[in-house]
C-alpha cells in the first residue's frame, strides 16, 4: 500500500459508487473525506470504521460542500438519477443536474487539483440522437465541469451489474425488465468503477482531461438470467415487461428501455480491460459478490412474504 498525505473528497460516499471509490482509495493509502447527509447512518458508520473521515454535507447546499472540500487535493462526484434508491419521489433530472453543478462549483471554489466525475456511457451522443433523460442530465453536468475549467476526468460507465440484485429486476420467480430478451446489453460492476477512479487519482498527469467509457461485459437479458440461475442452482426465466406497461408508470423510463433496445451503449470492453485488467465479466462478478447479493435479496423476500 502506497501511503499518501493527500486527501480525496468523495461526494455521494454512501451510495454504491461512492462506497466502492472510498474503499479503493483507502486501500491505496489515500486520506478520504466521505460526504454524507447522515453521518450517523449505517453506511457512513461503516465507512468511518474502514478509515474514512465522515463529514456532513448536502449536495443541495453549496456552502456545506465547499467547506467540506477545503484543503483537499481531489474530489470524486456522483449524483443519483431519477428513481435511484433513497431519492425523494419528486426528485427530478433538474435536481440531479443542480446537485452535480453544486459539487463542481464547490470543487472550483476550493481549488481542487483533480476532479473525477462519473457520468454515463454515450452521454456525448446528444447531438446525434434523442437520448434518455438520465444521459442528458449527466451531459449537462459534464458541460458545466468543462465551463469551469476544472482539472477533470470524466468516467462514463454503462449499466451496472448491481441492477440485477434486487426488486428492480427480480420478481415473481423471474428476472423481469423492459429489455428485449435477445438484445445484448453492456454491463459493468460498480467495484470496477471504484478501481478505475483510484487509478485516475493515482496518475493525474495521464488522466486529467480524459473522458473514458467503461464496460465489463455484454450479454442478452436471457443470458444474464441463465448465468444467475446457474450461479444460484435454480431456474430463473427471463420475462420482458411490456413497454406500454412501463409507459403507464413513466414515459421517461419507457423511452430509456426503448433506447437501450434500439441503440444502447457502445463502450469498448477490450479498452476497459486494457485500463483495468481486473475488470470483471458477469460470471466473475456473480462468483465474487453478485450471487450472494442476489441470494440474500431472494431470502429476504421469501422471509417477508414479498415477491420482490
Amino acid at each position: 500500500m502506497k501511503l499518501t498525505k493527500k486527501t480525496v473528497v468523495v461526494a455521494g460516499a454512501t451510495g454504491l459508487q461512492g462506497r466502492a471509490v472510498t474503499h479503493h482509495l483507502l486501500r491505496d493509502g489515500w486520506q478520504v473525506r466521505a460526504l454524507t447527509r447522515d453521518p450517523d447512518g449505517l453506511q457512513a458508520t461503516e465507512l468511518a470504521q474502514a478509515g474514512a473521515q465522515v463529514v456532513q454535507a448536502q449536495m443541495e447546499d453549496v456552502a456545506s460542500l465547499t467547506a467540506a472540500a477545503e484543503g483537499a487535493w481531489g474530489l470524486f462526484s456522483v449524483q443519483p438519477t431519477v428513481g435511484s434508491p433513497g431519492t425523494a419521489p419528486d426528485f427530478s433530472a433538474d435536481d440531479e443536474v443542480r446537485w452535480g453543478v453544486n459539487v463542481a462549483e464547490a470543487a472550483h471554489a476550493a481549488g481542487i487539483g483533480h476532479f473525477v466525475f462519473t457520468s454515463v456511457a454515450e452521454a456525448d451522443r446528444h447531438l446525434e440522437e434523442k437520448l434518455p433523460v438520465n444521459l442528458v442530465s449527466k451531459w449537462r453536468i459534464e458541460q458545466h465541469i468543462a465551463a469551469l475549467g476544472l482539472p477533470a476526468t470524466i468516467l462514463r460507465p454503462v449499466s451496472f451489474m448491481e441492477n440485477f440484485t434486487g426488486g428492480y429486476a427480480l420478481r415473481n420467480g423471474s428476472l423481469s425488465t423492459g429489455l428485449a430478451p435477445e438484445v445484448p446489453q453492456q454491463i459493468m460492476a460498480v467495484d470496477d468503477v471504484g478501481a478505475v477512479t483510484a487509478l485516475a487519482f493515482s496518475q493525474p498527469k495521464g488522466w486529467i482531461g480524459r473522458a473514458v467509457s467503461l464496460a465489463g461485459d455484454e450479454l442478452t437479458p436471457v443470458q444474464i438470467a441463465s448465468a444467475i440461475g446457474e450461479a444460484l442452482g435454480m431456474p430463473l426465466p427471463y420475462v420482458q415487461i411490456p413497454i406500454d406497461a412501463i409507459r403507464a408508470l413513466s414515459e421517461d423510463f419507457a423511452y430509456a428501455n426503448e433506447w437501450l433496445n434500439g441503440h444502447g451503449y457502445r463502450a469498448d470492453i477490450p479498452a476497459t480491460r486494457e485500463i483495468h485488467p481486473g475488470t470483471m465479466d458477469f460470471r466473475m462478478w456473480l462468483e465474487r459478490t453478485g450471487a450472494s447479493q442476489i441470494a440474500a435479496f431472494l431470502d429476504s423476500a421469501d422471509t417477508t412474504g414479498q415477491e420482490g
